[in-house]
């Protein structure tokens, strides 16, 4: 019994000091808490979605998801073979150009009008609290944050595992110049000893001039926040992104919803979407869009261009691994919404956004 007892002791010990390393980050308080307080977008003690917005479809629970994750996946929800990719050397690239690469997953950087943009960077070669879950695929993390030029704006759409990775941002901070993101992630950034003067954090609805012509408006998003049990502490969002030259929503993890017609009808027409396409499934339809749906909402964002992300990097949910940009690119073609899909590494250029080979074709 003392054994038993003793071993309870050192387990909740361990718990608890895993769940309180900085990687978790802190959940917002003070006078961040009493600004989030008085949102109208925060109720009962976390923020809201517009619609509502089940964790789970009507007819799944826990049970039956966990015995899908662990009992249901497709035989191909991890490729078999590498992954391809293209070693680009960002620091030194045309400053003249405006060009986008992609890293995988929903991590990318952007050099626009002179300006560098880096959204969402998970350089980690995992998407969760623990090293050996949730493992890059097989070539797919070619890049590192050494590989980073100096970065102009940091953008963080919310605070999810595979967009905030901890290790990556310690490794970043010293290239990084400012950092835009959702209203609660800052609390995190504090607590990883970030020069909070160098961090704005947004609410839906709202803008910031950058200068120089460039300019960001947040809009919203229809998913959910958190890295440890509480959920909902920081705001979850997506950006329009004004250069001198382009217009382009950078949208983060969302289920479907009016607010991209909405988005569309307030700002576009758009030179680009970036949207999420992958992770989706029946059971939680309500966070993330099926690749239909990802085409569908760049129709209502009135984007000349489709760029699918938040696939073949990290397997989070069920379905096969290039399952996402096949469906995408079947429903593109059938609505006519034109599609660019470049590989890893690729240097797209965006005053032409051509990326037609299907790269993902071959690998089981």
């Amino acid at each position: 019994m003392t054994f038993i007892f003793t071993l309870c002791i050192l387990l909740a010990i361990s718990v608890f000091f895993f769940f309180n390393h900085p990687k978790f980050g802190r959940r917002p308080s003070g006078n961040r808490m009493e600004r989030i307080k008085k949102l109208s977008n925060y109720g009962n003690g976390q923020f809201q979605n517009i619609s509502n917005t089940p964790d789970l479809t009507d007819g799944a629970n826990l049970f039956t998801v966990l015995k899908d994750f662990f009992f249901g996946k497709s035989k191909r929800n991890i490729p078999s073979g590498v992954i391809p990719s293209q070693k680009t050397d960002l620091k030194n690239l045309n400053p003249e150009k405006d060009v986008l690469v992609w890293f995988g997953h929903s991590s990318y950087f952007m050099q626009l009008s002179g300006k560098t943009f880096l959204v969402d960077p998970v350089f980690s070669n995992h998407a969760s609290p623990l090293s050996f879950t949730v493992n890059a695929f097989k070539g797919s993390n070619v890049y590192s944050a050494a590989d980073m030029p100096e970065i102009d704006f940091l953008l963080i759409s919310h605070d999810h595992w595979d967009h905030l990775d901890y290790d990556t941002m310690l490794q970043l901070r010293p290239k990084v110049k400012r950092i835009i993101t959702g209203l609660g992630t800052g609390e995190h950034f504090e607590r990883w000893n970030f020069n909070m003067k160098m961090i704005d954090e947004l609410n839906w609805h709202e803008s910031l001039d950058l200068g120089s012509g460039f300019k960001i408006h947040t809009v919203p998003a229809r998913h959910f926040s958190g890295r440890g049990f509480k959920r909902n502490q920081a705001i979850w969002l997506a950006f329009v992104l004004d250069t001198p030259q382009k217009r382009i929503y950078v949208g983060g993890d969302s289920g479907y919803n009016t607010f991209f017609r909405q988005a569309g009808d307030a700002f576009g027409p758009f030179d680009l979407a970036i949207l999420e396409c992958g992770q989706y499934n029946k059971n939680w339809k309500y966070i993330h869009m099926m690749p239909e749906q990802t085409v569908q909402a760049a129709l209502d964002l009135n984007a000349k261009i489709l760029l699918p992300v938040h696939w073949a990097k990290f397997p989070l949910a069920l379905h096969d691994w290039d399952e996402p940009i096949i469906r995408a690119v079947a429903a593109a073609e059938k609505t006519g919404q034109p599609i660019v899909h470049p590989m890893i590494g690729e240097v797209l250029d965006l005053n032409v956004l051509d990326s037609k080979n299907k790269w993902w074709e071959g690998i089981d």
